[in-house]
């Protein structure tokens, strides 16, 4: 029995170190896989958090419930067309802003119907002049308050007047054109943007100096903080009559730019600055239903990701000086009616549909 004892106890001695090393293996197996969970839970709650504030940024308008069936049809050829208006709310953020008149009366400063053919390649963005008279058709306010049809209204007293949904509905009625989605950004938002991008580029081509919007610059190329592209948004009487058809000129100088600095930094590639750029256009930002969650948005940008800002065509809708009132400008015929007819057919907006009688100097 003894020598069995003794026969066995170099072969216990030899398997001992084979048990612990696969204890340790274990162990060591466990530990990476929950920390591996603790590492994907964390990067999940934070993802999710940035994601909701991201998206809690948003405002939306409920367009579609809004003006019912009492719209252009919808032609599904492809095409999108957005109707883009800059905000004047002259209030809160904005107030310092706004310059001049600070009773916190919301306008739309500025307006533009983007229109981007199927195929996503190209695109033409059409400028209403804020001072263009229009037939304001019947409309329901959000609060529910009827307003009734009127003619020869300023198009930017619309918005303050009846709101968003009556804008769109306005312009759907000027154009004959079903708009799918509505996009609005304030001037507070827009300054912040701007900030987030580190500023932007742009040439002028003769000085301007405004003493209401407060800009001065030299003929040549300027980089722009969010302050300073906002006067050069909104200055009027430093440049051509001293009319909102000479600012249309800048605010689309200056799209093309702000398009151009977003795909030359290659945003998309640096997730710093893409979120600081989010967070800023978030905050900004008021849209339809249907891009009113940050997955639609970031959907829909990425249907535009082949858009070139060298391939956008700018206009503005033409117009002539009012008969009654030349302070004031009218749809020009049949320009106008032949660029909203190609715009719905999505086809090449003729030179002759570009031709404005009113050019403001």
């Amino acid at each position: 029995m003894s020598r069995e004892r003794k026969a066995s106890m170099p072969q216990d001695s030899q398997q001992e170190p084979s048990v612990a090393p696969r204890s340790r293996g274990r162990r060591i197996r466990r530990i990476v896989v929950w920390s591996l969970a603790g590492i994907l839970v964390v990067c999940g709650v934070t993802a999710y958090a940035l994601y909701s504030h991201l998206n809690g940024n948003l405002s939306k308008v409920d367009i579609d419930a809004a003006l019912g069936t009492d719209r252009p049809k919808n032609v599904d050829n492809g095409s999108q067309d957005i109707l883009v208006l800059g905000s004047d709310s002259r209030s809160g953020a904005n107030k310092g802003l706004a310059g001049g008149d600070t009773g916190g009366t919301a306008r739309s400063d500025t307006a533009m119907v983007v229109h981007i053919p199927a195929g996503r390649a190209k695109a033409t963005a059409v400028s209403i002049p804020r001072d263009t008279l229009v037939t304001r058709p019947e409309c329901t306010t959000e609060a529910g308050r009827k307003v009734p049809e009127a003619q020869r209204v300023m198009f930017n007293s619309v918005y303050t007047t009846a709101g968003p949904a009556c804008v769109v509905k306005t312009v759907e009625k000027m154009s004959g054109i079903r708009m799918d989605h509505y996009v609005e950004i304030d001037f507070a938002g827009f300054k912040d943007l701007v900030d987030a991008l580190g500023g932007v580029t742009v040439t002028t081509e003769q000085a301007i100096n405004d003493k209401d919007s407060g800009l001065s610059l030299d003929a040549g190329t300027h980089r722009l903080d969010g302050t300073r592209s906002l006067a050069f948004v909104r200055t009027r009487h430093g440049i051509g009559d001293g009319s909102d058809l000479g600012r249309i000129g800048l605010q689309q100088k200056f799209m093309l730019a702000l398009l151009s600095e977003i795909k030359n930094q290659g945003v998309l590639n640096s997730p710093t600055k893409l979120y600081a750029i989010a967070d800023a256009a978030t905050k900004a930002l008021t849209t339809d239903s249907g891009l009113g969650s940050l997955t639609s948005l970031a959907d829909f940008g990425k249907s535009l990701k082949g858009l070139n800002p060298d391939s956008m065509d700018t206009v503005m809708l033409p117009v002539a000086y009012d008969k009654k009132d030349p302070n004031r400008v009218v749809a020009a015929e049949p320009q106008a009616g032949d660029l909203w007819k190609a715009l719905k057919a999505d086809e090449p907006v003729p030179a002759s549909a570009k031709k404005s009688p009113a050019q403001g100097g």
